[in-house]
């Protein structure tokens, strides 16, 4: 029997490159699905009924939700490139930066770009301090995860992709290699990787979609 593996995202969303990105690395054939969050099909409210939302991987007709546990689930299930680094407390570190950057840059980040106008120039505060607190975890690597794109890397793209994108629809600067040189030196390697360039939405639609979307200046609900 054939593997099946499907793949509910939508462009643009850090959190569906990321699941795109770790197939590409393990060489998974897989189909991709684009939901229209706006008008969600039956089958993304049939697999993921309590949050209604993407990512969503269904490998053989069993969903996985959620894209940091749908990565590890990807590390786990195939061989090959590997993702979590084998040691048990490099494995824990790598799930705390995971998780430091979803808690903490993500929200940082577009509140700084699309938040309320007086939300802003603190989100712009928060990014500057979470931004240089991953500056100095990179120390002399290349990439976080050591000579090669790993979980933290992979969760990174709301930084090394999403956030130029933001600086740009939204005319904002919250990145320069002046004060944050070993970031944006690891910007641009992340970038060249040419399976993370595979997974990456065309920049300039994404841009011209999110100044369309929030031209108000607030995010819309």
């Amino acid at each position: 029997m054939a593997e099946e593996v499907v793949l509910f995202g939508t462009r643009g969303s850090p959190y569906t490159c990321r699941i795109e990105i770790a197939l590409k690395l393990k060489g998974v054939q897989y189909k991709y699905i684009d939901e229209d969050l706006a008008n969600k099909s039956p089958s993304l409210l049939k697999y993921n009924p309590v949050h209604k939302k993407v990512p969503v991987l269904v490998h053989n007709g069993k969903p996985v939700l959620e894209s940091l546990v749908i990565l590890e689930y990807i590390d786990e299930t195939w061989q090959g490139y590997p993702i979590l680094p084998e040691d048990p407390y490099e494995r824990a570190t790598a799930r705390f930066w995971a998780k430091f950057i979803d808690e903490k840059c993500f929200p940082a980040i577009f509140k700084s770009c699309w938040g309320e106008e007086r939300e802003r120039e603190k989100a712009v505060e928060e990014v500057s301090v979470v931004l240089k607190i991953l500056e100095d975890e990179l120390k002399e690597k290349k990439f976080f995860g050591g000579e090669n794109v790993g979980l933290v890397d992979i969760v990174a793209v709301v930084i090394g992709f999403s956030l130029g994108v933001y600086e740009e629809a939204a005319r904002v600067e919250l990145l320069n290699k002046e004060k944050l040189p070993r970031l944006c030196n690891w910007i641009d390697d992340f970038l060249s990787n040419s399976f993370i360039k595979e997974s990456l939405p065309p920049r300039d639609k994404l841009i011209a979609y999110l100044r369309n979307r929030f031209r108000s200046g607030n995010a819309s609900k």
